[in-house]
């Protein structure tokens, strides 16, 4: 069995398959996507916890990186005991411990790498150009938002094109998220670099709460 067709049933979340592969080619828990991703990885990425779960009760050895996306706090915090540099250590794909973390929503990771001094403003290190704050919007985790604002992250920081975390939680028509990023201080003035505020992304909702707060 390729690896290809391993990848392709993780994608599409055919656990059967899954299992068979693995089944026939044990090896494939240490096998990396096209894209450079484990398969732990690759399944969290796609929306898979289930199958990434699979993996890692299959045997699949997890990095820190692995641990952060997953929740897996008891493996990550060893790791961090073992290599504290690891807090502030970017992925291949050049996303930190806590903006993966944020992303998935993994909260209990999320502030265990604050409490050791992870940067919640730092940038990912990839076209995208997202903080930890930008990646929990996405996600749409408004617990991990208020936990990363908690810790001084900059509610109006820019990613790529000048989008700020207001215009992500606009844009994903999340009332109560950016409910809660107004009060924070988010500036629905602000504007990206193609000159959109985040009333404008809120024009693609028929929530009326949300036009009322970004008229």
């Amino acid at each position: 069995m390729s690896h290809e067709a391993f990848f392709a049933a993780l994608h599409t979340g055919n656990a059967e398959r899954v299992a068979a592969h693995l089944d026939a080619d044990p090896a494939l828990l240490t096998a990396t996507s096209p894209s450079g991703l484990s398969p732990v990885l690759f399944a969290t990425y796609y929306r898979q916890p289930a199958l990434a779960q699979l993996l890692i009760e299959r045997g699949a050895p997890l990095t820190a990186f692995e641990a952060a996306a997953t929740g897996h706090a008891e493996v990550l915090q060893p790791l961090l005991d073992a290599d504290p540099r690891l807090v502030a250590a970017f992925s291949a794909d050049g996303f930190t411990l806590l903006g993966l973390a944020a992303f998935f929503g993994q909260v209990e990771v999320a502030r265990a790498l604050i409490a050791r001094g992870a940067d919640v403003n730092v940038a990912s290190r990839n076209g995208l150009q997202v903080t930890p704050l930008h990646s929990a919007v996405a996600g749409r985790h408004a617990d991990l938002a208020a936990l990363l604002l908690d810790a001084g992250a900059d509610v109006n920081a820019r990613q790529h094109g000048g989008f700020t975390p207001l215009m992500g939680a606009a844009q994903n028509g999340h009332a109560d998220l950016v409910r809660a990023l107004l009060a924070r201080g988010a500036d629905p003035a602000a504007r990206t670099d193609d000159g959109d505020s985040a009333a404008v992304f809120a024009r693609d909702w028929s929530d009326p709460a949300l036009r009322e707060l970004l008229p």
